[in-house]
Order: structure tokens, then sequence, then C-alpha cells
């Protein structure tokens, strides 16, 4: 049998990891947004460093040792939805059965070092991952306060898009579009690859591509047309051509321009997304499936990991951040999409699988420093995210 293929592009840089910064200091306060899209830090949300510098009239590099009292990044790690996810996608299926390929763009610098040097630590096809342009590597400084949301911890993002500028669709004319999957992970701060999302989406389809969708906060969106849905593609009809959409609460509801959950899911039914996921961090997720894909499931409403919640409430001493718990999530989804197209055809995938790989992919990213988890031995993860969705399947099950 041939391998099945999984291609994904979009958002990929080195993430700096600011592990116990509060959000409630006067620092953070100081330079917190006042309204949507003004440049500003923000709980959750992304911002660019120079809206920031604009916003604060300040140089970023002091504006960011007064955010961490002048202390450097307790480490670094590859980050982005786009890449993130694709890892976590190789580390859970075998080699012999799928290519699992990364399509981006880095610069000529030491962070696209630092990038390239982590990313061979994983079984990631990156031939397609290329230095380009002289911009610097777009990288992120994350920032996380571990007790915000009653312990739940949050993150605030400041990110430089730096050589994805110089990322344009013609870098996937090759076979990027010759895959069983292509994802678009974060693509937002790939602007040229947002820009032509829906070209890219109609092509998927024509070539009978399953597509998945995850998206990141639209800043660049936010600021041009601030309280406007947030475009994914070149109308809301191309939200059609997604066969999976995959979305936090607040991108979700920038979106749609809803006001609340249950009425973005509708609005997505309505624009005959073919399946979407709304996540919401330790809160309940809602999710749906037309049977284009999965199998149709209606409006389902799914509790996260009991396994999971109990054992951050049970640790003494947080070890691990939410950072790119969003990411292992979708990266947990398609690698069940890609499991199932084994033995199964389009219209008969199980969601609830897919959804439980998702839940106990991003739930175990909270137990580690940043986004991507580097294995000692072949399905050193795998396994460990097996036992959370075991757990979670009967959790659900008996609910």
């Amino acid at each position: 049998m041939e391998k099945i293929k999984i291609s994904g592009t979009g958002c990929a840089l080195v993430d700096y990891l600011y592990p116990n910064v509060n959000f409630n200091s006067r620092s953070f306060s100081e330079f917190q947004s006042k309204e949507d899209g003004d440049g500003g830090l923000c709980p959750g949300r992304l911002v660019f460093t120079e809206e920031l510098e604009q916003f604060t009239r300040k140089d970023y590099q002091e504006v960011l040792s007064e955010i961490t009292n002048g202390t450097a990044p307790s480490t670094y790690n590859l980050g982005g939805p786009g890449l993130v996810s694709l890892i976590h996608v190789a580390q859970m299926l075998p080699v012999n059965q799928f290519d699992v390929r990364f399509f981006g763009g880095a610069g000529r610098d030491d962070k696209a070092e630092i990038i390239f040097d982590l990313v061979k630590k994983t079984p990631l096809d990156i031939s397609n991952y290329l230095k380009i342009g002289e911009k610097a590597s777009p990288f992120t400084d994350v920032f996380s306060d571990p007790d915000f949301d009653n312990g739940n911890g949050e993150r605030t993002f400041v990110n430089n898009i730096g050589a994805a500028w110089d990322y344009m669709p013609t870098y996937l004319e090759n076979d990027f579009l010759d895959s069983d999957i292509v994802c678009f992970g974060g693509t937002a701060l790939v602007p040229a690859i947002h820009d032509n999302l829906g070209n890219l989406l109609r092509k998927a389809r024509q070539k009978y591509c399953i597509s998945v969708v995850n998206t990141v906060f639209d800043f660049r969106n936010e600021k041009k047309n601030p309280g406007k849905n947030w475009p994914l593609g070149d109308t809301p009809e191309d939200l059609s051509l997604i066969d999976l959409l995959i979305m936090d609460k607040e991108e979700a509801l920038k979106t749609s321009g809803c006001n609340s959950v249950m009425a973005a899911a509708g609005y997505f039914i309505d624009k005959h997304v073919t399946s979407f996921i709304i996540t919401n961090g330790s809160q309940n997720l809602v999710a749906y499936s037309d049977g284009g894909i999965f199998t149709a499931t209606g409006l389902l409403d799914l509790s996260v990991s009991a396994r999971v919640l109990s054992e951050l409430n049970s640790q003494t001493q947080k070890t691990g951040d939410t950072t790119g718990c969003g990411d292992n999530f979708a990266g947990g989804v398609i690698a069940s999409i890609g499991q199932q197209l084994i033995n199964s055809l389009k219209g008969q995938l199980n969601f609830i699988e897919a959804i439980a790989w998702g839940v106990a992919s991003g739930g175990m990213a909270c137990f580690y420093m940043g986004g991507t988890y580097f294995e000692k031995e072949s399905f050193e993860k795998f396994k460990l995210v097996k036992e959370y969705v075991d757990h979670y399947l009967l959790q659900i099950e008996t609910k």
C-alpha cells in the first residue's frame, strides 16, 4: 500500500519562553491593551513587535526587560501552529505507512540554525522547509502566567513575522497538493499564504485532499478592521471548502462575528463547514460533523480530559506550561484522521476518536515546557498520549 501523505504549511518559528510572568503586575498592566487592535498586550492574545512598540512608544527590548524584570527566557523551543502540530503528527504515526511533510520558510540567521537543529531531532520531513530571503527568522516571546484563570494558566504572545513575509504560494506549487491531507496552521502569521487561502483550499478540493485549518489570533486583520470578521478565504462562502476547522473560542467568535460559542457554531454550520471543533481551554469544547469526512454527529458538547485536570491540580510545583496545547490538539486530531484513513473511507471516520486524540495530545502538552516534545526513542510520545486517550474515551462513554 502506498504511504499516506500529510503535508502542512503555516506558522513556524522559535518560541522564547518566559514561564512566570504575573499578568496582574504593574509592569505588565502598563502595556496592556485598552481596545481591540491597539497593539497592547492581552492575556491569551498575540501582538506584533512593531505594533507593541507603537502602542508603548518604546523600543521592544526595553518593553521586554520591564515585563520580565530583565530575566532571560528560561528556554526556547519550536513553535507555531503549522510546525508544532505537524511534528506531533509525525511522532504519532509510523514512518513505514505515512509521509509527514512541512512546507515553510525561515531566515538565514542564528534563529534559523536553532529551528533546523531542533526539527532534525524529530521524525518530520523538512526537505521543503527552506531558508529564504534576508529577513530574520520568525520568533515569538511567550509570556506565561501559570496562576492566571484560577490556576489553569494563560499565555501572551509577542510575534515577529520576519522571513514569513516572503513565503509565497509559489513555494507550494510542486507537490504540496500531492497529498491525502493538507494542513494550514496559523496562516495569519504567514501573510501571503493567508491572503491566498481561498485559492489554496479550492485547489485542495479539486485534488480530493482532506483540508484541515487550525487558526491563530489574527492580529493583522484585527488591526485592519477592528470589530469585523476575520477572513478565512476570499469570502465567507470559502469556509465551505474547509473539511475540518479547528479554533479556540476567541478565534471562533472573531471569525464568525458572533458573541457566543453556540452562535458561532450555528454560523459555521450555516456556511457549510464540513466539520469543526471549537476549544475553550479547560472548559467544554463544541464540535460538529455533517458527514463529509467523519460520520455525521450533529452538534457535540464534550468535556476536556478529567485526568489531565486532576494531574494539573495535584501538582505541587508546575513543571510545564500551556504553550502549544492548541497546536498539539490539532496535531492529535490530524494524526487520528491519517490513522483512520488506513481502514476507512471519507465520510466514515470516527469524529469522537479523532477528538479524543486531540484532547489527550493537547492535555499532555501541559506537562512539558513549550509546544514540542523531544522523544528519546520512537513512539515514546505516542505511548504517553495513548494512556490519556484510553482514559478520556472511558470518561465520555460513562458520562
